[in-house]
C-alpha cells in the first residue's frame, strides 16, 4: 500500500510539474512570418531562432513559410496573411506609394548594406560601371538589382536608359551568361556568385559592381510589418523582433550553426553551399561599421531618407513618403541585445 501511494504521489507530482509547461505551450501567441524566398542562407537567423527555442521563450508560436520574392511577400503582409516578412525596403516603398492606406513599415533592418549588384566577366570589355552603358544585362522585371539600376547609373554618372534587359528565367539565364550570351547579370551578390560558381564561373573570374560600393546608400532587406499587427499585437511584435535579433546575432557569430539550421529545416539544402552563402551575407551586408556601432536591426534617419530618395529616383515614383512612413524603431530590443558578438 505504501509503495502504491508513493507511485501515485510521484505521478501526481510529475503531472503537476508538467502542467505549467503544457499551459505555457497552449498560451503561445500565434505569429506568421514569410522568409520572402526559399530556405537558404538569407533565412538563417530566423531558422536558428526557431531551432533554439527563442520564439517560444518569447511566448510566440511562429510559423515560418517560404516566399517568392519581395513583391509577393509584401503583398501577403499587406493583405494580412502574414504579420511580418523579410523583404526589400525599396519594394516596400514602391508598394506604399501605390497603396498609401497600407501603412507597411520596417521594424528592423536585415541587410545594413544593400546586396544589389551587377556582375561581369573579368576577361570581358566591361572594366568599370560606366562601361555598362548600352550593354545587354540579364535581369527580370521583378529583379531588385534591375529596378535600382537607374539610381546606380546616376550615381556613377552614366546614362542607364540604353541598357537592354534580358528577361530570362534565372536558372537558364545563369547558364547563358556563363556562355557569354549577355554582357552582365543583375543579382544579389551572394546569390549570383554561388549560382555562377555552380555553373563553372568562379568568383575570381567575376567582377562585382556592388551598388553599395558605388554610391548607393539604400538599406537592403528589412522586417516588413503591417499596421494591424503592429497596432493590435505590439507585445508580440516586440517579442518577435527581439527573438529574431537574438537568432541573427547568433548566426553572425557562428555561421556554421546557421547553415545547420537551414539543413535541419530543408534536408535537400546543400549545407556547405549555404554556409558559404551565409558567410558572404554576414561579411558583405551585416558586419558593417554602423551595425557594430548601433547593433543588428537598427537604422539611421539619413540612410532611411537616402533609401526613399534613391528608390523614388530609380523607380520613377511620385512619392512624398517621409521616414516615419516606412520605419519604426519602437519594436527594437535594447542596444545590449542587438550588439554583435564578433
Amino acid at each position: 500500500m505504501q509503495r502504491r501511494s508513493l507511485i501515485r504521489a510521484t505521478g501526481a507530482a510529475a503531472l503537476l510539474s508538467a502542467t505549467p509547461f503544457v499551459r505555457a505551450q497552449g498560451n503561445l501567441q500565434k505569429f506568421k512570418f514569410n522568409l520572402g524566398w526559399k530556405v537558404e542562407a538569407s533565412g538563417a537567423g530566423f531558422l536558428l531562432a526557431q531551432q533554439r527555442g527563442y520564439y517560444k521563450d518569447a511566448g510566440l508560436d511562429v510559423t515560418i513559410d517560404t516566399g517568392n520574392g519581395s513583391a509577393s511577400a509584401i503583398s501577403l503582409v499587406a493583405g494580412g496573411a502574414y504579420d511580418v516578412a523579410s523583404a526589400d525596403l525599396s519594394t516596400m516603398i514602391e508598394f506604399n506609394t501605390a497603396n498609401p492606406q497600407s501603412k507597411l513599415a520596417a521594424v528592423a533592418i536585415q541587410y545594413d548594406l544593400n546586396p544589389n549588384s551587377v556582375m561581369v566577366r573579368k576577361d570581358g570589355a566591361i572594366k568599370k560601371p560606366a562601361d555598362l552603358a548600352g550593354k545587354t544585362i540579364l535581369g527580370q522585371p521583378f529583379n531588385a538589382s534591375r529596378k535600382l539600376f537607374p539610381a546606380f547609373a546616376k550615381a556613377q554618372g552614366f546614362d542607364g536608359s540604353g541598357v537592354k534587359w534580358e528577361n530570362v528565367a534565372p536558372d537558364i539565364g545563369d547558364t547563358r551568361f556563363v556562355k557569354g550570351d549577355f554582357d552582365a547579370a543583375a543579382y544579389f551578390f551572394f546569390t549570383g556568385l554561388l549560382n555562377l560558381k555552380a555553373r563553372g564561373l568562379t568568383p575570381d573570374q567575376i567582377t562585382v559592381f556592388r551598388f553599395s560600393d558605388y554610391g548607393l546608400k539604400s538599406y537592403g532587406n528589412g522586417l516588413i510589418a503591417n499596421a494591424k499587427s503592429m497596432q493590435d499585437n505590439p507585445d508580440a511584435m516586440k517579442a518577435f523582433v527581439k527573438a529574431t535579433t537574438r537568432g541573427w546575432v547568433d548566426a553572425i557569430a557562428d555561421p556554421r550553426a546557421g547553415a545547420a539550421a537551414i539543413k535541419a529545416r530543408e534536408p535537400l539544402a546543400h549545407e556547405e553551399i549555404e554556409f558559404e552563402r551565409l558567410q558572404l551575407i554576414v561579411d558583405g551586408t551585416m558586419k558593417t561599421a554602423e551595425t557594430r556601432t548601433n547593433g543588428w536591426g537598427a537604422a539611421t534617419p539619413a540612410r532611411l531618407q537616402a533609401t526613399i530618395d534613391e528608390t523614388v529616383a530609380a523607380f520613377g515614383l511620385k512619392s512624398s513618403l517621409a521616414v516615419a512612413d516606412i520605419w519604426t524603431d519602437r519594436f527594437l530590443p535594447a542596444a545590449a541585445d542587438r550588439k554583435l558578438k564578433a
